[in-house]
């Protein structure tokens, strides 16, 4: 669907299904884990190159058991192949559901900071002929106050 404006809301009733469809996934997926940055460091990356070289080892395996000693178990190490084929799946949705729902968010985040700015200019405007609104474009104004800083600082560093 093209982006144009979006206008929408997200019920109460539908933020609840929607936690609790996510509640699901984690309770049909009871053994998923965290690793540590170092942790993840230190395994295998899974491409597509790889899952095939598993999923030829797997297949070598099963149809030649005697080339693996008998206490490797072919039986685990295909469990952990089909593990890794499912939750490829699983990833892969999820992925397109993080990126559409990240797009969207990126979207109406900026038509809400263009409306934002819009108000800021407002404020401002009307602060210069109304007595009480200086106060509410300041408070306004209190989001690009750091963002000046910075720009006096680049502009002193320039200088140097």
């Amino acid at each position: 669907m093209p982006y144009e404006n979006i206008s929408a809301a997200v019920s109460d009733q539908a933020m609840g299904e929607i936690k609790a469809a996510i509640a699901a996934i984690h309770k049909n997926l009871p053994f998923l884990i965290n690793l540590t940055p170092a942790e993840r460091r230190k395994r295998f990356k899974m491409g597509d190159k790889s899952l095939a070289f598993v999923r030829n080892s797997v297949t070598a395996t099963q149809n030649n058991p005697s080339i693996v000693p008998s206490n490797f178990d072919i039986a685990e190490f295909n469990r952990d192949y089909q593990l890794t084929v499912a939750l490829s799946e699983v990833l892969g949705l999820l992925e397109q559901l993080t990126e559409t729902v990240d797009d969207t968010l990126l979207a109406v985040g900026s038509e809400s900071m263009s409306s934002s700015l819009l108000v800021y200019d407002y404020a401002k405007t009307a602060a210069r002929h109304s007595p009480g609104l200086k106060s509410v474009a300041d408070q306004l104004g209190e989001r690009f106050k750091a963002l000046g800083r910075r720009r006096a600082k680049a502009s002193d560093d320039m200088a140097a």
